[in-house]
C-alpha cells in the first residue's frame, strides 16, 4: 500500500486555474475550493468588487474583470493568466445565464442568443484559447458546468435557451474531449441539479412554491447543499481523474435517474 498517495492525488499545489462567473454562487465556491487545494486561481466575472473581496480572503486568488460574451475580453483573461503564471492547468467554464420565465413563443430572440453566447459559445472560445498552452505542456483539465437540464426539459419552467445551451455544452464537452484526448487535455463536465444560487434564487424564495416542487420531484427529497459539488470539482480538476475525459458527472439527488 506504500505506493498509494491519496493526498497527492487530489493536491493542486502550484496549479493555475481560471474560473469564470466567480463573483457569486458556484463560481465563488469553486474559486475557494481550488485555492484551498493549493491552486493559484484567476477569478473572472463582470463584478470586479466581488472578485476583489474574494481575493482579500485568499491571497492565491487573482481577480480579473471579464465579460465572457466578449471574445476580446476572453483572450485578455487567458493572456493575463499566462503572463502572470506562465501556464494554465485548469479551466472551469462556470459563467451562465437563464432565460426564465418566458415561454418560447413569447421570448425575444435576442435573449435566446444572449444565453447561448454566455452558456455555450464562451466555453468554446475559452477552451480554444487555453488549449494551445495545455497542448504545449502536455496536460490540462477543462471542467464545464452544465445542468441536469442538459439532459431533460425544464418543464414546468420555461427555459428554452438555457436547456438548449446546456445540452449543447454536454456534447461540446464530449467533442472537445475526443479532439484533444491524445494531447493530455481532459475535458469533462459537472451537471448540477437544483442548488440555491443567484440564478435559482426566485425558486427558493419563501413566497414561491419552487422549493416544495424541487423537494417533491428530487428522489433524495431535498435540494443540493453548499459544498456538495466540491468533490466532483476536485475529482475532475485533479490527477484523481487522470483517465477520465468526455464525461458529464451529474450531482442532482437522483433527478436524471427518474
Amino acid at each position: 500500500m506504500s505506493d498509494i498517495d491519496l493526498v497527492q492525488m487530489w493536491d493542486l499545489s502550484e496549479r493555475v486555474a481560471i474560473v469564470t462567473g466567480a463573483s457569486s454562487g458556484f463560481g465563488a465556491r469553486f474559486t475557494r475550493v481550488l485555492a484551498a487545494a493549493g491552486a493559484h486561481v484567476v477569478a473572472a466575472a463582470r463584478r470586479l468588487d466581488r472578485l476583489e473581496a474574494l481575493a482579500a480572503e485568499m491571497p492565491s486568488v487573482v481577480p480579473f474583470r471579464c465579460d465572457v460574451a466578449d471574445d476580446t475580453q476572453c483572450r485578455a483573461l487567458v493572456d493575463h493568466a499566462l503572463e502572470r503564471f506562465g501556464r494554465v492547468d485548469i479551466l472551469v467554464n462556470n459563467a451562465g445565464l437563464s432565460d426564465a420565465p418566458d415561454r418560447a413563443d413569447q421570448e425575444d430572440p435576442s435573449r435566446f442568443r444572449e444565453v447561448i453566447e454566455v452558456n455555450l459559445n464562451a466555453p468554446f472560445v475559452l477552451s480554444s484559447l487555453v488549449a494551445p498552452s495545455m497542448i504545449a505542456q502536455g496536460s490540462g483539465s477543462i471542467v464545464n458546468v452544465t445542468s441536469v437540464h442538459g439532459f431533460v426539459a425544464s418543464a414546468p419552467n420555461n427555459q428554452a435557451a438555457y436547456v438548449a445551451s446546456k445540452g449543447g455544452l454536454n456534447n461540446l464537452t464530449r467533442e472537445l474531449a475526443l479532439q484533444w484526448a491524445k494531447t493530455g487535455i481532459r475535458v469533462n463536465a459537472i451537471a448540477p441539479g437544483y442548488f440555491e444560487t443567484e440564478l435559482t434564487a426566485e425558486m427558493f424564495s419563501p413566497d414561491s412554491n419552487g422549493l416544495s416542487w424541487i423537494t417533491r420531484n428530487t428522489p433524495m427529497r431535498r435540494a443540493g447543499r453548499e459544498g456538495e459539488l466540491d468533490g466532483a470539482l476536485l475529482f475532475l480538476a485533479s490527477d484523481a481523474s487522470s483517465y477520465c475525459t468526455g464525461q458529464v458527472v451529474t450531482v442532482d439527488g437522483g433527478w436524471t435517474a427518474r
